[in-house]
């Protein structure tokens, strides 16, 4: 498995909401702590493509820059961000931690439950809107809707299907409050499968027949608001509308995106809103929206005159420039020593080969959604290479080895593309070509544990060094696509939990 470092800088400037300065902190300091509290986590995961245990080692590098890195460039960075007119003290000494998803249950149901009332807002508004999905995300929630052509009754004109304005968010939430204020009940309700598809028949929701068939369990459970709306919903909710705050909830945005994630499907339109429990929450957030704005990375990049990205190469493709690149330098020289101060060699391979190896390996059966279209070269397929394992592994077979040389370890900034839609590209978190730190350890099953308990070190060193000292560990286990018997995965997971006890 890979966790992937995308291009170096991109979670140094502002990958989160929380990204902002206070003002009180030291701007010696600032380049370290613009992500507050890194959010991501490094994984461990082990393959055994032979009888020699393999681990790959990758992290997501949120990396920052300072002056003992490049003076230049840091001198740079710290010019931008004093420009910047950071949140008052006051502001920093009243605002606390915001609640999760996953740490407040109740801020969850008040957020699912606001999704059902937007969308039964937008089809009081706009009463040829079908809906589709609408879960809760990690700020608040979102709704897909499909906006059918029309006929005007009287003229017998086709009217093109709606594209929601900042108007019509304005509408949709002036219905909310409405229903919010009435106070409907929040009803679950079970019925059989054959129920549902009679009940989604006479309201006339294909795209409902298509969740409903998705849904694999029994009974189907239905949640309405009073009896003037109802869908498809495992739940959980509020009991009440009346429990919602209007003026903690504000819509934000709309965005496009295909039924079911495919662009041969109807396009629908997105609305993204987010939830609080309080306005002073909302509030909060919106600063906290408003500082991270303002140190966007590719804000930064282009001021900085560090990347950019060419629209005549394509789009998701990096261009470092001068100043970027030697930022880009000092760290890749950063991370070589700290790999050779702990027994790695440095390994180079190619951008393409032959695709029969991501054939052999497994990838191009689980990945070839996310690879480019192969190359012919002299009546052979190659490929672009999207990850560097089957290399490594190819280097190790090149040899007899002896059990008494393991462990080898082998790191390499690898360069791979990967086919990503352009709609879902962004700046350098979303990206086409990238480099990622892969290496992979060959090891004997004794050595595992041993070998993830230096992974998980060498990755605290390089991540403190750069100011994230606060991270979340996630052990990855067995997914239901995999390949390798029960007993190499049970192995593969026992060392990683011994490794997290040790």
């Amino acid at each position: 498995g890979n966790v992937v470092m995308t291009s170096l800088f991109a979670t140094t400037f502002a990958r989160s909401a929380s990204a902002f300065i206070p003002a009180s902190r030291s701007r010696a300091r600032h380049l370290s702590a613009v992500h507050g509290v890194a959010k991501n986590a490094f994984a461990v995961s082990a393959e055994h493509p032979s009888k020699t245990n393999v681990v790959g080692r990758f992290f997501s590098s949120p990396v920052s820059t300072s002056s003992s890195a490049v003076s230049s460039s840091s001198r740079l960075l710290s010019a931008v961000a004093e420009e910047q007119p950071s949140t008052s003290q006051e502001n920093d000494d009243q605002d606390e931690d915001l609640p999760t998803n996953d740490s407040d249950p109740t801020l969850l149901k008040l957020r699912h439950t606001s999704a059902h009332v937007m969308a039964m807002a937008v089809q009081q508004t706009f009463p040829e809107a079908q809906v589709t999905i609408g879960p809760w995300i990690d700020n608040g929630f979102y709704y897909d809707f499909y906006f059918p052509e029309t006929t005007d009754p009287s003229t017998g004109e086709t009217i093109p299907s709606r594209k929601l304005s900042e108007a019509d968010l304005k509408l949709i939430k002036k219905e909310m409050d409405k229903i919010i204020s009435k106070d409907y009940p929040i009803v679950r309700k079970e019925v059989t499968r054959d129920e549902a598809r009679e009940m989604i028949q006479a309201i006339g929701e294909p795209f409902k027949l298509e969740i409903l068939d998705s849904i694999k369990t029994e009974p189907i459970t239905i949640y309405s608001i009073g009896e003037e709306w109802w869908d498809l919903c495992a739940g959980p909710h509020v009991e009440s509308t009346g429990q919602l705050p209007k003026k903690a909830i504000q819509l934000q945005s709309v965005a496009g995106a295909y039924w079911r994630g495919d662009e041969k499907r109807e396009m629908l339109q997105r609305i993204y809103a987010t939830a609080w429990k309080d306005p002073k929450q909302l509030k909060q957030y919106k600063r906290m929206l408003e500082e991270a704005k303002k140190r966007d990375h590719r804000t930064l990049g282009k001021k900085l005159d560090l990347f950019s990205i060419q629209e005549d190469a394509g789009g998701g493709l990096v261009f470092w420039h001068p100043k970027g690149s030697t930022i880009r330098r000092k760290i890749e020289d950063f991370w070589k020593q700290q790999h050779i101060d702990q027994n790695y060699d440095i390994v180079y391979t190619p951008h393409i080969a032959n695709l029969d190896l991501w054939k052999t390996s497994g990838h191009f059966d689980f990945y070839k959604e996310g690879m480019f279209d192969q190359m012919e070269v002299e009546n052979e397929q190659y490929q672009i290479k999207p990850m560097n394992c089957p290399f490594h592994c190819l280097m190790y077979k090149d040899a007899i080895r002896s059990y008494r040389d393991l462990p080898f370890r082998w790191g390499e900034l690898g360069t791979v593309y990967r086919y990503e839609r352009s709609g879902t590209l962004h700046g350098l978190f979303r990206v086409r070509g990238f480099t990622q730190d892969d290496a992979h350890i060959f090891c004997l099953p004794e050595q595992l544990q041993d070998e993830i308990v230096g992974v998980l070190k060498l990755t605290r060193s390089i991540l403190s060094r750069f100011g994230f000292e606060k991270y979340e560990l996630m052990i990855s286990t067995r997914p239901e696509k995999s390949v390798g018997s029960d007993q190499i995965w049970e192995d593969a997971t026992e060392a990683l939990v011994g490794a997290l006890d040790e």
